[in-house]
C-alpha cells in the first residue's frame, strides 16, 4: 500500500496537538493509572512482544547489523520487566505540572508566581532500543505532554507492539490514545516531515548517534534538545588525595565504556603526575584500556601510545583513554574549554578554593568535585528517570527529567486590583 507520508505525519501532528490540550488538564491520578495500566499490558503481552521482536532480530541479521546493535535491539524477558518497572517508577514520581513557586506580593498588592506547565507536543527520534518507546512515552505522559515517537526502522515490529500496549493503558485510564503516537512507517521521509512540523510540535528530542543528531539540528524548524558528544574530562589536581584520585578516575573510565558520561580524557597536574599515573595505568592495563598520552605522560609511562591532536576531541565510547599532563588548574580548564563538549567534567582535589573555581568557571552541563563523571544521569541526580542529556543552555541543561519536559508561565493573583 502506498502511503502519503506527508499527509500521514500531518494527521499525527494534528491529533497530537488536540491530545496535548487534554493531557495538560489531566489529573495526576489519571496519568498514574495510565502508566500502571501500560506496565500491566506490557507484562500481559510479553509473548507477543517477544514474537514481534524476533521478527526485528531476524530482519536485523539479514541486514547485517553488528552484534552491538542486535544486542540493543533485543527484548529479553528482563528488559520487558525493566520497561514495566520503569513505568511504575515514573508513576511514583512527583507530578511537576500545576505546581506554583516563588509566589510573592508586589507593592501593588498583587501576588506574582510561576506555574509549571507541559511543553505541549514533543517529537522524539531515536534508534535501535525498543525500550525507549516505553520510557519516552512514560515521561511525556507523566509531564502532561503529547508525543510523537519515531523509532528506528530496525525496531518497527517491536515498537508497534509496545505502542499497542500504550494505547490500551491510555484508554483504560480515560486519556486520549493520541497522546502517544508511534510512527507506523519505516519510510525515512517521516523524519524529514517531523522536522518541519513547527505548527504542531513544540520541541524535538533526538536520541542516537552523532550523525542523526547533527542532521536533526541542521534541518529542524522545531527547537531541539540534544547533545552531540560526550568528551568528558577528569582533572587530578596536585592537591588531590591520590587514593581518591585513582578510585574516581578508574571508575569514570571503566564502569561503562559506551556511555556519554564516560571519561574520555584524563588531565593530571604536573606536580602529582609521577605519583598518580603509575598506579592508575596499572589498573587501566588490567582492565584492557588502551592509553594514549602526551609527551609528558610518556616520560612517566614510556609504553603509552603517543596521543594526536585528534585524540583530545574524540569520544571513544570504547576502552581507550587519552592522558595529558598539564601545569595547573588554569591549564586544565583551558584544555576543557578548547576540547570539551560541555557535557560533564570533574576535578579531584582537596583544595576548596580550586574546587570552587572549577565549579564556577567550567562551562559544562554537569561539573563535579571528587566524584566520577558516571554520576551524570537522571536517576543518580534524583530525577527518577531521564529522556536524555542536554548540553544546550536553552531550555533544559544536563539530564532532562520530568521537570525538563515542562516550562513555566507567570501567574498573577489579585482581588479586583487595577494598575494606577
Amino acid at each position: 500500500m502506498n502511503l502519503d507520508v506527508s499527509a500521514y505525519m500531518r494527521r499525527l501532528g494534528e491529533q497530537a496537538r488536540a491530545a496535548a490540550r487534554l493531557m495538560g488538564a489531566a489529573e495526576t491520578g489519571a496519568k498514574n493509572a495510565a502508566l500502571n495500566a501500560i506496565a500491566d499490558a506490557l507484562l500481559a503481552e510479553r509473548a507477543v512482544l517477544a514474537a514481534e521482536n524476533r521478527k526485528d532480530m531476524e530482519n536485523g541479521r539479514q541486514r547485517g547489523l553488528d552484534a552491538a546493535l542486535l544486542d540493543r535491539l533485543e527484548l529479553t524477558d528482563a528488559r520487558i520487566d525493566a520497561m514495566a518497572e520503569g513505568l511504575r517508577q515514573i508513576a511514583a514520581l512527583s507530578d511537576p505540572v500545576g505546581s506554583i513557586g516563588d509566589l510573592d506580593y508586589r507593592p501593588s498588592g498583587i501576588q506574582v508566581g510561576r506555574m509549571r506547565v507541559p511543553l505541549g507536543v514533543i517529537g522524539i527520534i531515536y534508534e535501535s532500543r525498543p525500550n525507549v518507546t516505553a520510557d519516552a512515552a512514560g515521561l511525556c505522559l507523566k509531564s502532561g505532554n503529547a508525543c510523537i515517537l519515531r523509532g528506528g526502522s530496525e525496531a518497527l515490529h517491536s515498537n508497534q507492539a509496545i505502542a499497542r500496549c500504550i494505547r490500551q493503558g491510555l484508554e483504560a485510564a480515560g486519556l486520549p490514545a493520541a497522546a502517544v503516537q508511534v510512527v507506523e512507517t519505516a519510510d525515512r521521509a517521516a523524519v524529514g516531515e517531523l522536522l518541519q512540523m513547527d505548527a504542531c510540535l513544540d520541541v524535538i528530542i533526538p536520541r542516537g548517534g552523532k550523525g542523526l543528531i547533527e542532521r536533526i539540528t541542521r534541518e529542524s524548524k522545531v527547537p531541539v534538545i540534544k547533545h552531540l558528544d560526550g568528551v568528558c574530562h577528569t582533572y587530578i589536581d596536585d592537591q588531590a588525595d591520590i587514593d581518591k584520585a585513582v578510585r574516581v578516575a578508574y571508575n569514570a573510565k571503566t564502569q561503562r565504556y559506551g556511555t556519554c558520561n564516560t571519561m574520555e580524557t584524563l588531565l593530571v597536574a604536573a606536580g602529582i603526575a609521577d605519583r598518580v599515573l603509575p598506579p592508575l595505568a596499572a589498573r587501566y592495563r588490567e582492565a584492557g584500556v588502551e592509553l594514549r598520552g602526551c609527551e609528558r605522560t610518556r616520560a612517566i609511562l614510556p609504553d603509552v601510545t603517543p596521543a594526536t591532536e585528534t585524540d583530545w576531541d574524540t569520544e571513544y565510547l570504547a576502552p581507550i583513554l587519552s592522558i595529558r599532563v598539564v601545569d595547573d588548574l588554569d591549564a586544565a580548564m583551558d584544555h576543557i574549554e578548547k576540547h570539551g563538549s560541555r557535557h560533564t567534567d570533574a576535578i579531584v582535589t582537596e583544595h576548596l578554593g580550586r574546587a570552587r573555581r572549577f565549579l564556577r568557571e567550567v562551562d559544562s552541563s554537569s561539573v563535579m568535585v571528587n566524584a566520577s563523571s558516571r554520576f551524570a544521569d537522571g536517576f543518580e541526580y534524583g530525577l527518577g528517570a531521564e529522556i536524555g542529556i542536554s548540553t544546550d543552555k536553552l531550555h533544559a541543561r544536563g539530564p532532562v527529567g520530568l521537570e525538563g519536559l515542562t516550562t513555566q508561565k507567570f501567574v498573577v493573583l489579585g482581588d479586583g486590583h487595577i494598575r494606577e
